[in-house]
């Protein structure tokens, strides 16, 4: 009896893990758009030209955290879709927007500029 068990206990503990696995793997590909304006947050006063003339760390910080988790074609469509109607709301300047990935050591394969095709 014990020895069923056992094996059953073991059984549930390796499905549970599966599941755990395959959610946390979900949650790590999804970037909401509400989530990649959180992290460009401590950015605003840079970009908007209010604050200093470089990026604070806390700024760089979240970028570089947005920038690793849009690892995907995808992800960094949803990302540029999210991000450049919310430039021009926000009143970001456009020559600061190009700077900021340069400012901050983050290597991009295409410029972070407000008039970008996203589908590009």
């Amino acid at each position: 009896m014990t020895e069923k068990r056992s094996i059953s206990l073991l059984n549930v503990v390796m499905i549970l893990s599966m599941l755990v696995t395959t959610l946390n793997a979900r949650k790590i590909d999804v970037i909401t758009c509400p989530d990649a304006l959180l992290s460009l947050l401590p950015c605003l006063p840079y970009l908007q030209g209010t604050g200093p003339a470089t990026p604070t760390s806390a700024c760089c910080a979240g970028a570089n955290n947005l920038n690793q988790k849009a690892d995907t074609t995808q992800s960094r469509r949803d990302v540029c879709n999210c991000l450049k109607p919310a430039a021009s709301r926000f009143g970001v300047n456009p020559d600061r927007s190009k700077q900021l990935p340069r400012l901050c050591n983050i290597n991009l394969s295409v410029s972070f500029d407000p008039s970008i095709d996203c589908n590009t």
